[in-house]
């Protein structure tokens, strides 16, 4: 007989991502038992009536009986929801979490569930939209006390088919720092900067082609989520804070060279950021690059054709690489434990600072071309007000930020999403086949 037909798996925390562990297991044949806050049981219990998964009221139901428990709540509540419930692990029974942030969750663990319970905490780096299929898993064993633990949580995992790889706590929060903390900041404030001058940027012809595209269909996809997925990293994680402070260092430096019209000065420092990051794949010439214009111009918000200059400062994404060659990182080097919109980032930027031209037309239209004045003025300004947050450790502030932001564009988050989901399946099926040639 094996774990399925003899273990529990309990879930603290329905939310989205919660609720897709608990559909992949249940469906699995696992028995799954799950909670949510306690206060919203019946209308939880009417939401989830469908669901295979049984629901109990709280984290003690889910606690005493389960061999597994698994916390899928918000990074800023780990502790709190940690020390009411931990206690009341069963003798022998394993732990783990979900959050971005896996130092603080492992502490968590440490200070309040009994010494004879296991830590094995687990990330999926994608979201719960996302087929799991090939996409990355980390595993983090923390704490096991015999081999028979490790090959429960393995047999766990295996249902969603997905890239395992076992790291240690500091080991994820470094590398989910390293390639998610720079790009959160862009795009958090490109969506900002956007709201500020009342621009969606589908309707204005400057902002229409292909590299603006996917920069305004992963803009709006990260502000169609829930604001704590993104707090998380970037408050908790403290080697977030380093490089969300330098992002906003970066886009401040970079304008203000453009500003005063210093464009040796501008091209000198970007083509060093360029040849640091990019290194590998300009040794290489039979390197393939991910992203082009014809794929990018399929997926528009815009009912108008692309920009015929086709050009653009690209402000936020020439501050991305600087920021990276500040850091003295390579964001290839933590490519296995990427989410799918890093590797669409990196994409992204790879085919800017690689493909013929496009680095010097943007250096060329950040010196020359007035039309993105503003707009880079207002980006610049939106990455300190966020590096502000962050350095204050403020979840209520960053919540209010976020939200702001996402009321502005809340009409086009249906359209956006849909176009955005065919935009990453189409660009992580065009990873696929160049990784296995």
């Amino acid at each position: 007989m094996g774990f399925k037909e003899t273990r529990t798996i309990g879930l603290i925390g329905l939310g989205d991502m919660g609720l897709m562990y608990g559909r992949v297991l249940s469906e699995a044949g696992w028995n799954v038992v799950g909670c949510d806050r306690e206060e919203l049981f019946e209308e939880t219990k009417h939401k989830l009536q469908y669901e295979k998964f049984k629901l109990v009221k709280n984290g003690f139901e889910v606690a005493r009986v389960s061999d597994y428990v698994l916390y899928s709540v918000e990074a800023e509540n780990i502790a709190k929801i940690v020390r009411l419930y931990g206690p009341a692990t069963k003798v022998g029974a394993i732990v783990g979490g979900q959050t971005s942030c896996k130092v603080p969750e492992i502490e968590a663990f440490e200070e309040f569930v009994p010494a004879d319970v296991d830590i094995i905490s687990l990330h999926s780096m994608h979201g719960p939209k996302v087929d799991p299929t090939g996409q990355p898993l980390v595993v983090i064993p923390h704490r096991v006390s015999k081999d028979e633990n490790k090959k429960f949580i393995e047999e766990v995992v295996s249902e969603f088919k997905s890239k395992v790889v076992e790291l240690s706590a500091h080991e994820h929060d470094k590398i989910t720092a390293d390639t998610q903390a720079v790009t959160h900041a862009a795009f958090l404030s490109m969506g900002k900067a956007w709201g500020k001058i009342d621009t969606y940027p589908w309707t204005a012809a400057r902002w229409i082609g292909g590299i603006e595209n996917a920069k305004t269909n992963i803009a709006l996809r990260i502000y169609s989520n829930k604001w704590h997925v993104y707090a998380g990293l970037a408050i908790t994680n403290k080697f977030a804070h380093h490089q969300m402070l330098q992002y906003s260092k970066s886009t401040t430096e970079l304008f203000t060279l453009m500003v005063q019209g210093q464009k040796d000065e501008l091209r000198k420092r970007l083509m060093s950021a360029r040849n640091y990051v990019f290194k590998d794949i300009l040794d290489n010439p039979q390197h393939e690059l991910l992203l082009d214009d014809d794929l990018l111009l399929q997926f528009s918000l815009a009912n108008m054709p692309p920009n015929s200059e086709n050009s653009n400062s690209h402000l936020s994404l020439l501050a991305i690489v600087d920021s990276w060659f500040q850091l003295q990182m390579v964001p290839y080097n933590h490519i296995i434990c990427s989410t799918p919109l890093f590797r669409i980032f990196l994409g992204v930027t790879e085919y800017l600072f690689i493909k013929d031209g496009l680095l010097d037309a943007a250096i060329d239209c950040a010196i020359d071309d007035y039309r993105f004045r503003r707009d880079d003025l207002e980006f610049t300004l939106a990455t300190r007000t966020w590096s502000s947050v962050v350095r204050y450790g403020d979840y209520k502030l960053y919540q209010k930020e976020f939200e702001e932001t996402q009321s502005f564009f809340q009409p086009k988050f249906a359209e956006a999403n849909r176009i955005g989901n065919e935009m990453i399946r189409t660009i992580l099926q065009k990873v696929k086949e160049r990784d296995t040639k």
